[in-house]
């Protein structure tokens, strides 16, 4: 995987936008009952480490900005938890999949994804989860977050990839934007194999899905204690995620 190293993606697109129909509240459910499989987020006196992956290539076009938007929310949160380091990963084009350095300033990483364009190609799916794999051998991560909306991989070939993130102990959340029945049958996989949680998201979820990062962040930055402090000041996804680890 091509390392970005440079802090220089392409320049952004401009258009994207908004979601605007929403995922049911039993499939968010569903995606808060899942989490309830984690483990422990770190060892004592090291900082969480959060890989967040995205497919940018072009169907993804007219939601970009708001996927930035949340991305940024995330972000925000983490740093008010403390302690976590995070990676962005993207593919697109021909090929083409590259990773950010670990970033523990979130408006820096947001800046890196808001210079990045959506570009025709296809999935490359097999590819983050050999990276997340790379990475955690190196040194532990805690969770891997990807949001994309198809699939056109072996299933067997990544669910063999999964399985072996999943024996390192690294959950994967999967936010399926759209309803394509082949990526979901894949995401739930993936989500099955490695502990994690998979949740399918329309336009107007993007309310759900910021909280749902937001709670994957801080559980990420700071364990129980994080989301319960969430928890207390937000409710919603972050309660119910908690009442699931507890």
């Amino acid at each position: 995987m091509a390392k970005d190293r440079s802090g220089d993606p392409p320049a952004p697109a401009k258009g994207g936008t908004d979601p605007v129909q929403g995922a049911s509240r039993a499939e968010i459910e569903a995606f808060v009952q899942r989490a309830r499989t984690l483990g422990p987020t770190k060892e004592a006196g090291r900082r969480g480490r959060l890989i967040f992956a995205l497919d940018a290539t072009m169907s993804r076009q007219p939601t970009w900005d708001t996927a930035c938007r949340l991305q940024a929310e995330m972000f925000r949160e983490a740093a008010a938890v403390g302690g976590l380091d995070v990676q962005l990963v993207y593919y697109r084009g021909f090929g083409e999949c590259r990773a950010s350095g670990w970033v523990s300033n979130g408006e820096r990483l947001a800046q890196l994804m808001s210079r990045i364009d959506c570009r025709g190609g296809h999935t490359q799916i097999g590819k983050i989860l050999a990276h997340a794999r790379r990475e955690t051998e190196r040194a532990r991560v805690q969770a891997l977050v990807f949001i994309g909306d198809a699939m056109e991989e072996a299933l067997d070939t990544l669910a063999a990839a999964a399985g072996e993130l999943g024996l390192r102990g690294v959950p994967v959340f999967l936010f399926q934007e759209g309803g394509d029945p082949v990526a979901e049958q894949a995401f739930r996989e993936i989500a099955r194999l490695t502990r994690g949680a998979y949740c399918r998201f329309d336009a107007g979820a993007a309310h759900q899905l910021a909280e749902l990062l937001r709670a994957v962040a801080a559980y990420a930055a700071g364990g129980i204690k994080a989301l319960t402090d969430l928890s207390t000041r937000r409710g919603t996804a972050a309660l119910k995620l908690l009442g699931q680890l507890k």
